[in-house]
């Protein structure tokens, strides 16, 4: 099974090349679900409170929402929503197909699987008639180069929706160059480390900020949702660089009825 042999050290399984390009199609991604906790402080805590603000925004009334994952791979959000909410159905999204791949495991391991739609590819492969209660985007802004290409995401999210529908994005934030940034990464440095990941695993994240990642800081974030329809924006977690909100798609004028 090479590098995801699971009889190995999670330390030796995740090791890698720091100058090596990160792919989501490497048979290491089969870890990530083990190690993306470790890496981020609160993770878990995430999801948790992102279900809770989508149950309190749908209400009751709306049991049966549709739900657009952007970004599924990895399929945490499908097993906190579905595993709290029986008669929501998923649509997800993914360009990896290795990603996606436990997705669908976990799924079906969470017998929800009849619940869920994933599909490889990108978001404007998806029709591009609202029928969406609520969409997620969590963790996956930053690895979208270009303020063009991200403001194309989150237009295409927002017209997918159903006008009042929320919106969850979390991503990585922040200005590269400053000094805060570099603060807040010897900090998250020592978090992953103490927490079992190897040195050339954070080598290897480090230097992909700005070559395979590429942060904005955060007015920019809510500029672009801003000019792509969503307006309420509340942050709502945060861990290191990385900020969550929660916004919703306008429903008209000043969104009196919201």
């Amino acid at each position: 099974m090479g590098d995801c042999d699971m009889n190995k050290p999670l330390s030796e399984s995740l090791a890698t090349n720091p100058d090596e390009l990160m792919s989501w199609e490497h048979p290491r991604v089969q870890r990530y679900e083990e190690a993306i906790s470790l890496k981020i402080p609160g993770y878990m805590l995430l999801y948790e409170m992102t279900e809770r603000l989508l149950s309190a925004h749908l209400h009751p009334s709306q049991d049966s929402a549709k739900l657009l994952i952007v970004g599924a791979g990895g399929g945490q959000e499908l097993v906190t929503l579905s595993s709290r909410h029986k008669e929501w159905a998923f649509t997800g999204i993914d360009p990896s197909r290795a990603m996606l791949e436990i997705a669908r495991r976990r799924a079906t391991e969470a017998e929800v699987a009849h619940r869920v739609s994933l599909q490889e590819g990108t978001i404007e492969q998806l029709s591009p008639q609202p029928a969406f209660d609520a969409a997620t985007c969590l963790l996956v802004l930053h690895f979208i180069r270009g303020e063009s290409n991200k403001r194309k995401l989150l237009q295409d999210i927002a017209d997918r929706l159903v006008p009042g529908a929320p919106l969850f994005l979390a991503s990585i934030n922040g200005n590269p160059n400053s000094a805060s940034f570099s603060t807040q990464m010897k900090a998250w440095k020592g978090h992953m480390l103490d927490h079992g990941i190897p040195l050339e695993e954070w080598e290897q994240f480090s230097a992909s900020i700005g070559r395979e990642s590429d942060p904005i800081p955060d007015h920019e974030v809510l500029e672009l949702l801003e000019r792509t329809g969503f307006t309420q924006a509340t942050h709502y977690f945060g861990s290191y660089l990385i900020n969550a909100w929660y916004v919703v798609k306008s429903v008209g004028k000043d969104d009196d009825c919201l």
